[in-house]
C-alpha cells in the first residue's frame, strides 16, 4: 500500500512499507498539463531527478512496542548502547510520524468542517455528525499520545551514557507533542462541542512545558527564543532520525559505455574523413585553395555528424536500462543490506502500459500532456537487518518547485451574484496534475493507484486519492 500526501508547499510524499527478501518494483507517472510546455530542452531528465526526486529509507517494525522492549533490555545492559539509541529512535520516530500524519488529517477536517459551519446559516445533521466524530477523534489522539509517552518515561535509563540518548529522544518528543497539539488547538472549530478537548490539549501543553522545565532539557536562553528552540529541536529531530535511516551511496551508472560511444563515434567519423581526404588528394592532386576548402568542409562534416552519431549511439545503447544505481548501508555497522536501480525519463502516452492509460483514462483535454516517469527496482537483505527488523519504510519525496515556475503569474477575476448583488472576485490559476502509481513486490498482489494534484503557482493545493485497484499484471 502507498500513502501519498502534501508534504509542504511544493512537495509530494510518497511512502511505502516494504516486505523482506522481495524484489520491490515501483513505477511513479506524473502526467504535467501540456499548457505548461515542458520538454527536455526546459528541464533535463538528469536536471529534474536530481533536483525533485529524494528517496530515504529507514526501518521499520509492526510490533511498535517491540523498539520500547529493545531499548529496556538495553538500559539493563543486555545490549549495547548502539542498539539502545537504535531501538528507542525507531520507537520516537514511528511516534512522530504517526502523529505527524494523523495531525494532517485532523486539521483538514477541521477546515473542512468550519468552512461547512459558515455556508450553513443552521447547522444540519450532517454537520454535527461530523463535529462528533472529529471530537472523538482528537480525544482517541490524545489518549494514545499520553499513553505512547508513559511508555517511554516508565525507564529511564541510570547510565549515564545511555541516559544522553534518551534526554534527546524524551525532550523533542515532549516539545513536538506540544506543538502539534497547540496546532490543533488553534485551527479547532469553535463550538460547545470542543470546549472540552481545547482545555484539555491545552492543560497537556501546560504538562509538557513544565515537564521539560523540571528535567532541565533547555536553557532558560534557548526557551525565550522560538527561534533557538526551534533550530535545536531540528536538530534533536536528525538525531533521532540518523542512527535508523539507512545510508546510500548513489552511482551514476553508464559512464564507461559513454567514454567508449565517444571513442567509437570518433574513430568511425575519422575513418570516412581519412577516406574523404584520400580521394580529395587523388582527384585534386596538389595542394591548392580548392583542395585547402573541401578539406575544411570535411572537418565541418566532422565536427556535426560525430556529436550526432555519439548521442544516436548513447541513446540506443542505453534505452531501458537504469541510470542509476543506490546501495543502502546499515548506519551502525556499514554493512550493505540492499541496493535500488533507478530509471527517469520523460514519456509519451502512446508508449505507456495498457494497465497505466486506462488508471489515467485520457481524454482530448489531455491530449497534450507530458509524463514524467521515475521507476525503482530494489531487493533488500533484512538477515543483514538488526536483529528484529526485517522490514523497511520507503519515503520519496518529490519536488514540483521546478514545475510551478512554468506557470504564468497573476490572477484573473469572475463575478458572481451575492445577496442580489454582482461581486468581482479574484481567483488563481489551479492546473491539475495526475499522479499515477504502480508497485509489485510490497504486497502479494500489484497494486495500481491514481491521484489528483492541484496545483498553483504559490505550490500545492490539494491532494485526492481518485481510484485504486490491486492485482493489476505488471507490463513493461
Amino acid at each position: 500500500m502507498i500513502n501519498v500526501e502534501r508534504k509542504n508547499s511544493f512537495q509530494l510524499r510518497l511512502t511505502r512499507r516494504l516486505k523482506e527478501e522481495t524484489s520491490h518494483n515501483l513505477d511513479v507517472y506524473l502526467f504535467v498539463p501540456g499548457d505548461l510546455g515542458l520538454s527536455t530542452q526546459l528541464i533535463s531528465e538528469e536536471a529534474f531527478y536530481h533536483a525533485a526526486i529524494n528517496v530515504s529509507r529507514t526501518y521499520y517494525s509492526d510490533e511498535y512496542l517491540l523498539p520500547l522492549v529493545h531499548s529496556r533490555l538495553a538500559s539493563r545492559n543486555r545490549l549495547g548502547s548502539d542498539s539502545y539509541r537504535l531501538s528507542l529512535s525507531l520507537y520516537a520516530y514511528q511516534y512522530v510520524e504517526a502523529m505527524e500524519r494523523t495531525t494532517r488529517s485532523m486539521l483538514v477536517s477541521a477546515n473542512k468542517l468550519r468552512h461547512a459551519r459558515q455556508e450553513e446559516r443552521e447547522e444540519n445533521s450532517e454537520v454535527q455528525e461530523s463535529a462528533v466524530a472529529l471530537r472523538d477523534q482528537l480525544h482517541e489522539m490524545i489518549d494514545l499520545s499520553d499513553g505512547i509517552l508513559k511508555r517511554l518515561r516508565r525507564h529511564q535509563p541510570d547510565d549515564e551514557s545511555l541516559y544522553k540518548y534518551f534526554a534527546n529522544i524524551d525532550n523533542y518528543l515532549s516539545w513536538f507533542t506540544e506543538q502539534q497539539l497547540l496546532a490543533l488547538v488553534a485551527h479547532m472549530p469553535r463550538g460547545g462541542e470542543f470546549t472540552d478537548i481545547r482545555r484539555r490539549f491545552i492543560s497537556v501543553c501546560h504538562r509538557e512545558d513544565e515537564y521539560r522545565r523540571e528535567q532541565q532539557y533547555n536553557a532558560e536562553r534557548v526557551m525565550a527564543d522560538p527561534t533557538r528552540m526551534s533550530n535545536k529541536m531540528r536538530l534533536l529531530r536528525r538525531l533521532i532520525e540518523h542512527p535508523i535511516t539507512l545510508k546510500q551511496e548513489a552511482l551514476e551508472l553508464g559512464s564507461g559505455e559513454q567514454k567508449a560511444v565517444k571513442a567509437l563515434a570518433t574513430a568511425v567519423v575519422m575513418a570516412f574523413v581519412s577516406l574523404g581526404v584520400l580521394q580529395l588528394r587523388s582527384a585534386l592532386g596538389d595542394i591548392t585553395a580548392l583542395f585547402v576548402l573541401a578539406m575544411a568542409l570535411l572537418y565541418a562534416m566532422r565536427e556535426v555528424f560525430k556529436d550526432d552519431l555519439r548521442n544516436t549511439l548513447w541513446r540506443w545503447l542505453r534505452k531501458g536500462r537504469p541510470k542509476w544505481r543506490r546501495q543502502y548501508l546499515d548506519p551502525t555497522r556499514n554493512a550493505a543490506v540492499g541496493r535500488q536501480l533507478e530509471w527517469f525519463d520523460y514519456k509519451r502516452f502512446a508508449s505507456l502500459a495498457a494497465d497505466i492509460q486506462k488508471m489515467r483514462r485520457r481524454t482530448v483535454a489531455q491530449r497534450e500532456e507530458v509524463v514524467l516517469h521515475y521507476r525503482s527496482s530494489s531487493r533488500m537483505s533484512p538477515t543483514r537487518f538488526l536483529s528484529g527488523y526485517e522490514h523497511t519504510r520507503e519515503t520519496l519525496n518529490l519536488d514540483i518547485s521546478m514545475l510551478t515556475r512554468l506557470m504564468s503569474k497573476g490572477k484573473h477575476h469572475i463575478y458572481r451574484l451575492k445577496d442580489g448583488q454582482a461581486v468581482r472576485e479574484g481567483v488563481e490559476r489551479r492546473h491539475l496534475f495526475n499522479l499515477v502509481i504502480r508497485e509489485t513486490g510490497s504486497e502479494d498482489t500489484p497494486y495500481l493507484a491514481r491521484w489528483k494534484v492541484v496545483v498553483s503557482r504559490s505550490g500545492i493545493v490539494d491532494v485526492e486519492k481518485v481510484e485504486e485497484s490491486s492485482g493489476v499484471q505488471e507490463k513493461k
